[in-house]
């Protein structure tokens, strides 16, 4: 977000020792908290009709409240900071 780059937040993440990742605009593939709702909207709502609010709502907060216990193995593997990185290379055409 376009507030993360102004001096204030960056010297404040300095001086709580916080590494700051600046994504690019537009990249929820790389934003970790997108994995974490793909997962729960999976988890909690996908291929099952739901008969009322409610039961909406008890299946999310289930999966969120799941998620250090039931989920831990899955959370594992999605919550990490595996990019790829490239060192600057010509590409070929």
């Amino acid at each position: 977000a376009r507030y993360q780059r102004n001096q204030c937040v960056i010297a404040l993440a300095g001086g709580l020792d916080i590494e700051l990742l600046f994504l690019p605009a537009y990249s929820p593939n790389l934003n970790l908290i997108e994995r974490v709702w793909k997962f729960v909207k999976a988890e909690a709502l996908a291929a099952r009709v739901l008969p009322d609010f409610h039961s909406f709502c008890t299946s999310i907060e289930t999966t969120l409240t799941n998620l250090s216990t039931t989920h831990k193995s899955k959370m594992k593997s999605l919550i990490t900071r595996n990019f790829q990185m490239f060192d600057d290379t010509q590409l070929l055409a």
